[in-house]
């Protein structure tokens, strides 16, 4: 299965680089969707040295959206999200490592880069930094998902309990429901694979998993907040 180079969104750092986020963006969106994610965090004088690349899903067609044609990572068969479209998972897994080795082979440490995303985006970010044979910086799952639960114990990287990892979901998320995030972070946090859990995003270190009340399938201010205190943890300034 040969890898596709992504076509993405690169925002430089506004100081010297040495730290990079990749973020993948959720179903039908495009990496200019998070485009104001990145501008606010340069904001942040203590995250002015993070370059960002926002990579572009190509376009497929997607079941659970009646076939049409639109930016996805993998084909959604239903909203349960019961069926994996694992061939189409593991391609993404490909891509996105490549932008990950790019990164490390123009000089930037892999535990540097953080891999994040949002929705469907999420889910790729967590097999992709789980079993990859970097260890990264940590991840970052908006609204996401842990994906081909059944096999991923055997897909695990020696290192995947030592990522950190900052999870936030909406509690009325209609699409992505609460109880899907909260069934993929008691998988990661089982004996099986042992994952720690953070009591908070600030800690910098395990799964933080936070929960925000009246957020829908979006992303709100105070959970963008939370995530970029928690960048400042694990991605700090030299």
């Amino acid at each position: 299965m040969a890898s596709l180079a992504l076509k993405a969104l690169t925002i430089p750092a506004l100081t010297k680089h040495s730290a990079t986020v990749i973020f993948v963006h959720g179903l039908g969106d495009t990496g200019l969707g998070w485009q104001p994610f990145a501008d606010d965090a340069h904001q942040d004088p203590a995250l002015k040295h993070i370059k960002w690349i926002l990579p572009h899903a190509p376009v497929k067609a997607v079941t659970a959206n009646m076939g049409m044609k639109m930016p996805a990572w993998f084909d959604i068969t239903s909203f349960d999200f019961d069926e994996d479209d694992e061939t189409g998972m593991l391609q993404t897994v490909k891509s996105l490592n490549q932008l990950i080795t790019t990164e490390v082979e123009a000089g930037i440490d892999p535990r540097r880069i953080v891999l994040g995303g949002f929705s469907m985006g999420g889910a790729m970010t967590l097999l992709t930094g789980l079993s990859i044979k970097e260890q990264l910086g940590g991840l970052i799952v908006l609204s996401g998902w842990l994906p081909l639960r059944n096999k991923l114990k055997s897909m695990l990287s020696s290192h995947a309990k030592d990522v950190p990892i900052f999870w936030g979901h909406g509690a009325d998320d209609p699409l992505v429901q609460l109880r899907w995030g909260k069934l993929s972070k008691d998988v990661l946090t089982s004996s099986e694979i042992g994952i720690p859990e953070a009591s908070s995003p600030s800690e910098g270190k395990g799964l933080s998993f936070n929960v925000y009340p009246g957020l829908q399938h979006s992303a709100s201010d105070r959970e963008l907040d939370d995530a970029k205190t928690w960048l400042k943890k694990v991605l700090p300034g030299n």
